[in-house]
């Protein structure tokens, strides 16, 4: 007889009887229920990360401290998702001013490299890896704008974990030690790589004790020399002879004049919340897109395992990836239209284009792949952080400068080479981005930080991040954990046309009814195994004084606090 008809016989004879391997709270989908803690919380994609960004909260650090240590530790453990090679967004809730805060420190594209140098060597589309995607790396000077203007440690003390960790060294987790291996068999062949990630000529494994001194030394000197030690200094001196030796364009120029951008997030009122995203070049406006249309319909009705549901959810993630293949580029380049696509009134007229019965092949405009870290951090002051960084794709370019320990990213891989395209690849540009940080607030107060990594998944868990908490009322662990909904093939910034409906990926956890239903509506069902992307979230519950953290199953995630 099946186990689970055993267990539920043995449950409806004896009533009172609790299972041993189920929880007795809250959705049987639940990996584990929420962190809850008064004085801080920090929530990252790896458990050494989070206890870094503790630490530095209790040794009287902020938020703003803890996000930047926690990040520096997730470049070096987590080096398959982000780096200092890498660029950074942010979204800060300022306890003094009561207000929010939004960064993009992205980098720009080399000075010195043309469209048509592209078009000269016969390409339509820019290498994944390599010298030609690199571009000039923005998280340090993100790190530095950050802490100039809210931090309280000083940054040697910020940074002093990592050092340490990076020099003694750290096992590696199972997930990381797998996707350490897989990158290594395309990315040794560059100079540098294998030197700093494959000792002894191999990747690490689950359990080896790595070290980067390389990467150590690096971030002494940026802890004592500033951000000016690497854009201006011997760091940048480096990668410029480095990229020059590899036949790249990234010059000591571009790095001397990298700067970052204070923007002011944008947003839509979904049921109530004020839902914030940072405007493009990153596509976090596409997730503002999809729940203007979601509003307009009665998701709790439909239920979350209804094909009505998926279907609906699918369609309006089309149409808003529609905008983000036209529109979404380097707002210097360009003007997009951002208030006119988040607006309500325009939701209605796209809405008017969904065929509740039937799935639409393509839309007309009215990236799965990448890793990603992101992280949360709050403090007892009640200052906030929603951070996101990433080298694009897993570990970068491949671009290893010599001794500094860390890879350059490939982000310029997501420029359009179409010349009319407004993500057309210009000198000097910040190609479309895909990682975005995200922020709720209720009756102007804070109630939500949190993200979810995964190139072009992103927009499309930040809605259902959204729409699980406030429709289908579950908790911050539960709305993480729920099977997850993945629509590829839409149109893409970098030229792609989407012609056939793409295809849906649905997670354990939807019926066969549900999938079976979808497949008579048009829609293509695949399985895969992701990118369902990872998730972190702090809630803020005023009434009670305390944070709610939670974390993800899907990768190595842990949420704690004190």
């Amino acid at each position: 007889m099946n186990m689970r008809l055993i267990a539920t016989l043995f449950f409806v004879l004896v009533p009172h009887t609790v299972l041993a391997y189920d929880r007795i709270t809250g959705h049987h989908f639940a990996s584990r229920s929420e962190v809850i803690a008064t004085q801080g919380m920090v929530a990252t994609s790896q458990p050494l990360a989070t206890q870094v960004g503790l630490d530095i909260l209790k040794q009287g650090g902020n938020a703003i401290d803890a996000a930047i240590a926690a990040n520096a530790m997730l470049g070096l453990v987590e080096p398959t998702g982000n780096g200092i090679g890498g660029d950074l967004f942010a979204i800060v809730w300022d306890a003094k001013s009561q207000q929010l805060y939004g960064l993009n420190a992205s980098g720009r594209s080399p000075k010195s490299l043309t469209l048509e140098y592209f078009q000269q060597q016969g390409m339509d589309k820019i290498p994944a890896y390599g010298p030609l995607p690199v571009s000039v790396p923005g998280a340090v000077d993100g790190w530095f704008e950050l802490h100039g203007r809210f931090g309280r440690m000083d940054m040697p003390a910020i940074l002093a974990p990592t050092i340490e960790y990076a020099k003694q060294g750290f096992p590696v987790s199972e997930l990381i030690a797998w996707y350490m291996q897989r990158s290594a068999e395309r990315l040794s062949q560059y100079d540098g790589f294998s030197d700093t990630y494959m000792p002894n000529g191999k990747a690490p494994v689950k359990g080896q004790i790595f070290s980067n001194p390389r990467l150590a030394a690096t971030l002494e000197k940026i802890a004592t020399g500033g951000r000016d030690a690497f854009y201006k200094g011997d760091i940048a001196r480096t990668i410029a002879a480095y990229m020059k030796q590899q036949g790249g364009f990234l010059s000591y120029e571009d790095l001397a004049s990298h700067t970052s951008e204070w923007v002011e997030p944008v947003s839509t009122n979904y049921r109530g919340y004020d839902v914030w995203e940072l405007p493009p070049n990153g596509q976090g406006i596409a997730a503002l897109q999809i729940l203007n249309i979601l509003e307009q319909y009665d998701i709790e009705g439909m239920g979350r395992d209804s094909a009505e549901f998926v279907h609906t959810f699918v369609e309006a993630k089309k149409l808003a990836f529609e905008d983000r293949a036209k529109y979404y580029a380097d707002p210097a380049f360009n003007q997009i239209p951002v208030d006119w696509l988040i607006s309500k009134t325009y939701a209605q007229q796209r809405r008017k284009l969904i065929n509740p019965d039937k799935a639409a092949k393509r839309y007309d405009a009215g990236l799965n792949h990448g890793d990603t870290i992101y992280l949360t951090t709050a403090d007892k002051d009640g200052n906030m952080v929603s951070l996101i960084q990433s080298n694009y794709r897993g570990m970068g370019s491949g671009m290893t400068p010599d001794g500094l320990g860390f890879i350059l990213q490939d982000r310029g891989e997501l420029f359009s080479l179409q010349p009319d395209h407004f993500n057309v690849y210009a000198p000097g540009k910040r190609p479309f981005h895909t990682i975005i940080p995200a922020f709720v607030t209720r009756n102007g107060k804070p109630w939500l930080s949190f993200g979810v990594m995964g190139g072009g998944t992103q927009p499309q868990m930040h809605a259902q991040i959204i729409i699980n908490l406030i429709d289908f009322g579950m908790n911050l662990q539960e709305a993480g954990d729920a099977p997850r909904i993945l629509h590829s093939g839409s149109s893409q910034p970098t030229g792609e046309q989407m012609t056939d409906g793409g295809y849906i990926s649905l997670e354990n956890g939807f019926s066969a009814a549900t999938r079976r239903a979808l497949i008579h509506m048009g829609h293509q069902i695949r399985e895969a195994s992701g990118p369902y992307g990872g998730y972190q979230a702090i809630m803020r519950d005023p009434k009670n004084g305390v944070y709610y953290g939670a974390s993800e199953t899907r990768k190595d995630g842990h949420a704690a606090g004190y």
